[in-house]
């Protein structure tokens, strides 16, 4: 597969999210207009809202995904190897030169995101500006633009911002299910109520924040490698990258303004799990296993 039908299908898939998005929170919202007898009602709220939802990732999940990590924008004079190694790059891989950002914070790490490269950004920690050497510093910034020029980061960054709002509106219907329907209602009203809806009700409030993150997961992992090869061939130089992803994964300290939702963005994750070998922990991974990247890094 070439690097173009890599950036046609994730303009596909991010159309797909979208649908599915909006197919999603509208069943939400149905579900809930049911138990209430106000299904009418309900869907369109819940298709008004998922539309409005879409769009505003489309068009701010960078700037959402900034302001959640608490990044600022990286000078010249103050980030000279930063700004210089992004300048340089970005000329040699044919790609407008993306915004930079930092965030000040000691544990190593770096994302980009951004809907295109004309709209990119590529945000570094003040840790992994300190503890890299500028081979190793392109390494970095090499795999991340080439997030950037396949659409990694469109995809990513609506997914991010999409599958929070999962998560927060589902967990304010079951809230308002509860506190404010079910809960609140007298005897007499709950009998009424057809249990199986409030059953499938639940059901669906409860699969459905880890489905959507499942596929979060899954599609981060995926592009992990492919941005490793493609950083390593725009530098000819992969053990830049080996001894980055060495440096990042060995710092023992997780980031401070990192989140669940945000953690696939990262070259690495911010979070600092525990390692472990199961299938499962494996399947809920936000990266693919560092060893084996290093590894293949190492046999190019």
């Amino acid at each position: 597969m070439t690097i173009y039908n890599q950036i046609s299908s994730n303009k596909a898939r991010t159309w797909g999210i979208f649908i599915l998005f909006v197919f999603i929170l509208t069943g939400f919202f149905f579900l809930i207009g049911k138990l209430f007898n106000s299904s009418n009602v309900y869907l369109v709220f819940g298709l008004v809202f998922s539309l409005g939802s879409t769009l505003v990732s489309y068009f701010y999940s960078d700037k959402i995904i900034l302001f959640t990590v608490g990044a600022k924008p990286a000078t010249k004079k103050d980030f000279f190897d930063f700004y210089t190694v992004a300048e340089n790059l970005a000329i040699a891989d044919g790609l407008p030169k993306p915004k930079l950002y930092v965030i000040n914070d000691p544990s190593p790490n770096a994302f980009a995101t951004g809907r295109d490269p004309r709209h990119a950004v590529v945000c570094a920690t003040t840790g992994l500006l300190e503890k890299l050497d500028r081979t190793e510093l392109e390494g970095v910034i090499a795999h991340e633009l080439s997030h950037v020029k396949n659409y990694d980061i469109l995809l990513s960054s609506i997914v991010a911002v999409l599958v929070g709002t999962v998560a927060l509106v589902s967990n304010w219907l079951m809230r308002s299910l509860w506190w404010g329907g079910i809960g609140q209602r007298d005897s007499e009203d709950r009998e009424k109520m057809n249990p199986i809806m409030i059953i499938l009700a639940i059901v669906a409030l409860i699969i459905t924040p880890i489905v959507a993150t499942l596929i979060q997961l899954a599609i981060s992992r995926k592009r992990e490698f492919l941005a490793d090869a493609s950083g390593a061939l725009l530098t000819r130089y992969p053990n830049g990258l080996a001894r980055a992803l060495e440096k990042i994964s060995s710092d023992p300290y997780p980031m401070r303004t990192a989140t669940a939702s945000t953690a696939h963005l990262f070259i690495s994750n911010p979070l600092k799990q525990k390692k472990a070998s199961s299938w499962i922990v494996s399947l809920f991974s936000t990266h693919p296993p560092i060893e084996e990247r290093i590894k293949i890094l190492r046999s190019m």
